[in-house]
């Protein structure tokens, strides 16, 4: 079957990456979120960016237009029936993601693959949720999704091989460059980058160097593009925290225990670029 018109559960950060990846790509892209002021917001952020990297010479013109106008907005889960293809960026919750689930089993076509975006989560578990598990897959796009070309290609244990070829596929299609994984906590590379960023935390908690100085180390030292820490509250100060505990629960080593600090910024509200403050303030 042919993917032209593509419905992204979840209007988020991950959500508009994928939203405006998929549109740029030339399909049409259903965006849903359960409120639609949300996803009236996400893409006004689309067009906003577009409209910036268009001024600055970093997009052709007309490029706001085309992508935008490949976006329709819904809080109505029902709008998506016609689609051809999903993919799911909703809250990093299983029990959020099955009930997702559960509900799409009575509104898509039986033919429709639907690709999860989850960071950790196990595939297996929420495909037990949908009416035809073999056609579940992972679909770990990377933030921003817009402009990072890697997908991690992940089938659980119910995935057909017909629904493998079909995605990975897709991703040629999209500009992007798929990499075939099989299923374990983490993935490949949340299973070394985030405890990566959880061992910055610790080294901040026994309080060998500032925050500002692991990055430079990390990047002058590493070759890293940015520090941990910076990266830490692009991802999400949240969702590097959930990612932690699901490895650590996943494989009971206790190298993956979540730092103090994380915790404590959680707790705070303090979760990086989203809420502007993290490791670092960008209120100002």
């Amino acid at each position: 079957m042919e993917i032209n018109k593509i419905a992204v559960l979840g209007a988020g950060t991950m959500g508009m990456g994928i939203a405006w990846a998929v549109a740029g790509a030339g399909k049409k892209v259903v965006l849903y979120d359960i409120k639609q002021e949300i996803v009236d917001k996400t893409i006004a952020r689309i067009g906003k960016g577009l409209a910036k990297a268009e001024e600055k010479g970093q997009a052709p013109a007309g490029a706001k237009d085309f992508v935008t106008g490949n976006i329709t907005g819904t809080a109505v889960l029902d709008d998506i029936k016609d689609v051809d293809f999903v993919i799911e960026t909703v809250f990093e919750n299983m029990d959020v993601k099955k009930d997702v689930y559960t509900k799409l089993s009575g509104i898509l076509k039986d033919e429709i693959i639907v690709a999860t975006n989850t960071s950790s989560l196990s595939i297996t578990e929420i495909a037990a949720k949908y009416k035809d598990p073999s056609k579940v897959i992972g679909m770990h796009f990377f933030n921003p999704a817009m402009v990072m070309k890697l997908i991690e290609v992940i089938p659980c244990l119910q995935t057909s091989q017909e629904t493998v070829d079909t995605v990975m596929e897709l991703s040629k299609a999209l500009g992007k460059k798929p990499v075939l994984v099989k299923e374990g906590p983490g993935f490949v590379v949340n299973r070394i980058l985030l405890p990566g960023m959880n061992e910055a935390a610790f080294i901040l908690q026994e309080g060998l160097a500032t925050v500002e100085d692991i990055d430079k180390a990390m990047k002058l030292g590493a070759g890293w593009p940015m520090g941990p820490f910076t990266l830490c509250d692009m991802v999400g100060i949240d969702i590097a925290l959930e990612v932690c505990n699901t490895l650590y629960h996943e494989t009971g080593d206790s190298k993956y225990r979540p730092a103090l600090p994380l915790k404590q910024y959680v707790r705070a509200g303090w979760l990086g670029r989203k809420t502007g403050k993290g490791w670092y303030d960008y209120s100002k």
